[in-house]
């Protein structure tokens, strides 16, 4: 179809993001939001929703959620490990206000489970927040200068109706017109820019109202993920 992609060597998240960084691409559209723990600079939300829900595309600009929030990177980090992620359970109890309450009142998760009430809040064992934050700050991905150009291409014709029509059955009429509607929207002469797709709006103040991270629970072990994604990480390292 013409379209370009990539194969991450570690989470998809992180390598979006670090195309973000690197300016090879506007945004990161996911619904996902490690991406903004991995630091991608700018998110967008909603952006392949079908039309029917109506839902308009959210842009996050992660300087601007730091800034909302009053925390660092780093403690956004923590953050977002308190409210949950893939690699490490919850404190049971905790949500995304007091979590957001606690990192700003204590700075870190170090001093926030040095002074947490155990009496009320029951650490994991073995809670692996240290591991998981550090793949949050220095993820597994393709090195700035191996990553390639992300450039589209006309529609390979032939085989598509080979893969589809031939290999799997599909109608070859619908299957050329389909073609047919790919070629005509990447040859309009008028090119609309991403920003078209949602308009500005006012400063909505994230300072009354910040952007906390909901809690979220991976359908794979964490875990299993965390240990996956070290393992990764350190087989890469030690290639030649």
């Amino acid at each position: 179809m013409g379209v370009p992609v990539i194969e991450a060597p570690g989470e998809a998240e992180a390598e979006c993001a670090a195309l973000c960084k690197s300016g090879k691409v506007y945004a990161v559209a996911s619904e996902d939001m490690d991406s903004l723990t991995f630091g991608t600079p700018k998110f967008l939300r909603h952006l392949m929703e079908p039309t029917s829900r109506k839902l308009p595309v959210v842009e996050f600009d992660i300087s601007k959620v730091l800034q909302g929030l009053e925390l660092t990177m780093e403690q956004f980090i923590d953050l977002c490990i308190l409210c949950g992620c893939d690699y490490c359970d919850t404190i049971k109890g905790i949500g995304a206000q007091t979590a957001l309450k606690l990192i700003r009142q204590y700075g870190c998760l170090e001093s926030v489970i040095e002074n947490l009430n155990k009496d009320r809040y029951q650490i994991p064992d073995l809670w692996p927040f240290k591991e998981a934050r550090e793949l949050f700050k220095s993820p597994l991905v393709t090195p700035e200068q191996d990553q390639m150009e992300l450039k589209w291409s006309p529609p390979d014709e032939e085989g598509l109706l080979k893969f589809l029509v031939e290999e799997n059955g599909f109608n070859n009429d619908r299957i050329l017109k389909a073609i047919e509607k790919i070629k005509a929207a990447k040859n309009k002469s008028s090119q609309g820019r991403l920003d078209s797709f949602f308009k500005p709006s006012a400063n909505p103040g994230l300072k009354s109202t910040p952007m906390v991270p909901k809690r979220k629970d991976a359908p794979e072990s964490k875990a299993s993920k965390l240990a996956n994604a070290k393992k990764a990480k350190t087989s890469v390292k030690g290639k030649k």
